[in-house]
């Protein structure tokens, strides 16, 4: 069995990837209601601050900071994902080693985590995170998404509604480079 080596830095400040097991699926924004009232829900138990999020059709990133003393981001996931799974209706494949765990087909067993350092690397993931949708060919104007925090930092004056990323600037942080 592999050990995983996490970081429990309490009161931290995450960069998260999840995604669905199966790539080619939309879940996620086909069932955007039931994603929110999962994190809502979760929020209610175990309060974070989303710094900022975008919602894919099969994958999300988020950045995430936890209260001083606490660094259970696991179980924020762990209860994000299983509520949501338990909203959707059965009927996705689902491998022997799941069915013998008794699970479902719906996420991806594991998630990406990357402690954000300091400022610049929370700018760079807040970008990155803005820039995705139009990373993926979802939309040419990062604007026209709907399901992601960058309406939250216009609002805040944080950004200008045509801010775009640049592309020379659009790192891949929190994905696999697939060769």
């Amino acid at each position: 069995m592999v050990l995983y080596r996490r970081d429990r830095t309490p009161g931290a400040t995450w960069f998260f990837t999840l995604n669905l097991a199966n790539r080619q699926s939309s879940l996620l924004t086909e069932h955007i209601g039931l994603l929110r009232s999962s994190f809502t829900h979760v929020m209610r138990l175990h309060p974070w601050r989303i710094d900022a999020i975008v919602i894919l059709p099969e994958h999300l990133h988020a950045v995430c900071t936890l209260p001083p003393g606490d660094a259970d981001f696991a179980v924020r996931w762990r209860l994000i994902k299983s509520g949501f799974s338990r909203g959707l209706p059965h009927g996705e494949s689902v491998s022997t080693s799941r069915q013998g765990r008794g699970e479902r087909g719906i996420w991806q067993r594991r998630y990406w985590e990357h402690r954000i350092r300091d400022d610049a690397d929370f700018a760079r993931h807040i970008d990155y995170i803005h820039h995705n949708p139009r990373k993926h060919g979802h939309v040419e104007r990062v604007v026209d998404w709907p399901w992601s925090s960058f309406h939250r930092y216009v609002e805040a004056g944080l950004l200008p509604r045509d801010w775009a990323g640049d592309e020379d600037d659009a790192v891949s942080v929190g994905e696999r480079v697939e060769t």
